[in-house]
């Protein structure tokens, strides 16, 4: 939901140009007829149901929502979300994508709510939006953004979804006005721990969803930034069986993109993994994962990063300097490790989801209870691994010891 215009386009060409999932329908549709689609019943306006406790949910999870009933997306006539937006009034235009413009609104029971609009020139925005209802309308979690309802009037596609006071992640990361207090080591540990939890939680539905567009205007967070995951128009469900990949066109965001999935089409939930260490590396870096506004060379993030992931002796030299040395030596090298793997060029070496939780839960707690150190310094007291109460946080069966990610 950032104002700057995320130009949405295939891995081969930089054009703006709307995203294309033009085969949303046999996939999306016709895939989970037999799981969580079809549980929904002869209903077609609540868009949720007790069936949601079967196929994509099959199972509780960790910020899994537990009160169905409040997650049904309702429809609203066209007037109601006119007169929410004051007539779209432009001063209450909060952000543009490829999808179309998203409106800061109020209903009337005094709820705060966006409003994405869908751009009617678009050739591919109907089906986008398609998906996104049918996504957000079966999946819940505290990590995902909540669809509160829709609009389908005419030609009119509207999608209204909680408001998210604090805008996207790069809103906080990138281009920061002057005074502008930057985001702490901490509070960026926190919004990668909280981005990984809804990835994970995608990922472990049946049938899995892969997300497709991971990215920083795509991770939106509230005033304690609580991160969630949002704008699901591009996801796919996953391969089941003995399948081992989903074959698609190329689409989502220029630097984000897996390079095995760039070049071959074939789409894995190790593609999304790329995305998210990308993600890893914005929040580490501080800067975009592609820039033009930097000299050759240093316009691709992870391009330019990749020979300080090689040496750990440089990976001082990745650091955000807004930071100003306000972290744990300790702590940055496990990051930059976890980063490093999950952009593996190969995509078998890259590590699961639930690992990446993992470990990013321990250095969230970690960072928690030791503080801040200036300078990286090792000086800071050590903190042990965590119990397994302490870092059962998730109401997960984990272990520090077994983790598959090892420092």
């Amino acid at each position: 939901m950032s104002k700057k215009n995320n130009k949405m386009s295939c891995f081969s060409c930089m054009s703006s140009r709307p995203k294309n999932i033009e085969d949303y329908d046999e996939d999306m549709i016709s895939r989970s007829n037999n799981s969580a689609v079809h549980a929904r019943g002869n209903s077609s306006d609540s868009g949720s149901g007790n069936g949601r406790k079967e196929g994509f949910l099959k199972s509780k999870r960790s910020g899994e929502s537990n009160n169905q009933n409040n997650n049904v997306a309702r429809s609203f006539a066209f007037k109601e979300l006119a007169i929410a937006t004051q007539s779209f009034r432009e001063t209450n235009l909060i952000g543009e994508g490829g999808f179309g413009s998203v409106y800061k609104g109020c209903i009337d029971s005094g709820q705060a709510i966006a409003i994405k609009q869908l751009n009617l020139e678009g050739l591919q925005g109907n089906q986008e939006f398609v998906v996104e209802v049918l996504m957000l309308s079966l999946m819940h979690h505290n990590n995902l953004v909540n669809l509160i309802g829709y609009c389908t009037h005419g030609e009119q596609r509207l999608l209204v979804y909680e408001f998210m006071p604090l805008g996207s992640l790069e809103n906080h990361l990138f281009d920061l006005e002057p005074g502008t207090t930057p985001l702490s080591w901490k509070t960026r540990l926190k919004i990668a721990a909280g981005a990984a939890h809804g990835l994970e939680y995608l990922h472990k539905a049946n049938p899995p969803v892969i997300y497709r567009d991971l990215k920083s205007s795509n991770i939106l967070l509230d005033n304690d930034f609580n991160p969630k995951l949002s704008d699901f128009g591009l996801a796919k469900l996953g391969p089941v069986g003995d399948n081992t990949h989903v074959s698609t066109r190329v689409m989502g965001t220029y630097g984000y993109c897996a390079p095995e999935y760039a070049m071959t089409g074939k789409l894995t939930l190790k593609s999304d993994i790329y995305s998210f260490g990308v993600v890893l590396l914005e929040l580490i870096t501080g800067r975009k994962a592609y820039d033009t506004s930097k000299k050759q060379g240093e316009q691709n993030l992870v391009v330019w990063s990749n020979p300080f992931l090689k040496d750990r002796r440089k990976y001082f030299h990745l650091v955000d300097p807004m930071l100003d040395g306000q972290f744990s030596s300790r702590c940055l090298h496990h990051a930059v490790a976890v980063t490093a793997m999950c952009l593996q060029e190969q995509a078998s070496f890259r590590p699961s989801i639930t690992d990446i939780v993992t470990a990013l839960d321990y250095l969230l707690l970690q960072a928690q209870h030791s503080g801040t150190h200036r300078g990286g310094s090792q000086s800071g007291k050590h903190i042990p691994p965590p119990s397994t109460e302490e870092f059962n946080v998730s109401s997960r069966n984990r272990s520090y010891d077994n983790m598959a990610i090892t420092f």
